[in-house]
């Protein structure tokens, strides 16, 4: 039968998410997140849209440092410090199924993470591509500044490697990145993870999955309240 048939078919719940896969409280969001819609009754009506944003743009493209390294030598923080911070969020995050291996986490400059994430969701694979790049660089320690090892991460999702690799040689996608960024200035997001629910409120940070799952009800409310 034809939608037609019975009005016009009910539009997704959108969620813009702006996050960057260097960012630890990124992944966790990422993981509550899906909790939050795997726990919601409505939760096939929802849709997940990822944004680029960068931590440090600055980081020069194509090296790469140990994470822990780049803390110490350009925040001067002390060891300790470092250690209680990551202890906690492993916590959190091993509530979440996450593995976090802060030791092996590398510091990067993103844009061609980013690249990876808007081939993906060109062949409808971008949520696959953003929870493979979180994993790789806080659970497997890759270095994601390394065209071969991101090619080859595309690769496992079932995309062609190298289509992958010349997307990354000419720098595609530069302008959606961008854009993205752009758009993130224009909202006022200085920090990530930061997620907008269909347009309207905000939640910013790795909530409780409560926290989510409140926002997803109150936006479910505001859609059954609206004139059809």
């Amino acid at each position: 039968m034809s939608a037609s048939v019975f009005g016009r078919a009910a539009e997704p719940i959108v969620i813009d998410v702006w996050s960057d896969v260097v960012c630890p409280f990124c992944y966790l969001g990422n993981a509550v997140l899906k909790e939050a819609v795997e726990q919601f009754p409505h939760g096939s009506s929802v849709q997940v849209r990822y944004h680029s944003f960068q931590l440090n743009p600055a980081f020069p493209v194509g090296e790469s440092v140990l994470a822990d390294e780049y803390l110490a030598k350009n925040y001067g923080m002390p060891q300790a410090q470092v250690e209680a911070s990551h202890a906690q969020l492993a916590a959190r995050g091993a509530q979440a199924g996450l593995d976090y291996q802060f030791e092996k986490s590398m510091m990067i400059n993103t844009l061609d993470a980013h690249r990876m994430i808007h081939l993906a969701k060109a062949h409808d694979q971008e949520l696959p591509m953003v929870d493979r790049l979180f994993r790789a660089e806080f659970t497997d320690g890759l270095n994601l500044a390394d065209h071969g090892v991101l090619a080859d991460l595309a690769a496992e999702l079932g995309l062609d490697r190298a289509e992958a690799l010349e997307a990354l040689s000419a720098k595609a996608y530069e302008k959606d990145i961008q854009a993205d960024i752009a758009q993130a200035r224009q909202l006022g997001i200085s920090g990530v993870p930061f997620f907008v629910f269909d347009n309207k409120r905000a939640v910013s940070g790795a909530q409780p999955v409560e926290m989510f799952r409140k926002a997803l009800d109150v936006t479910w409310q505001d859609r059954a309240a609206s004139p059809a």
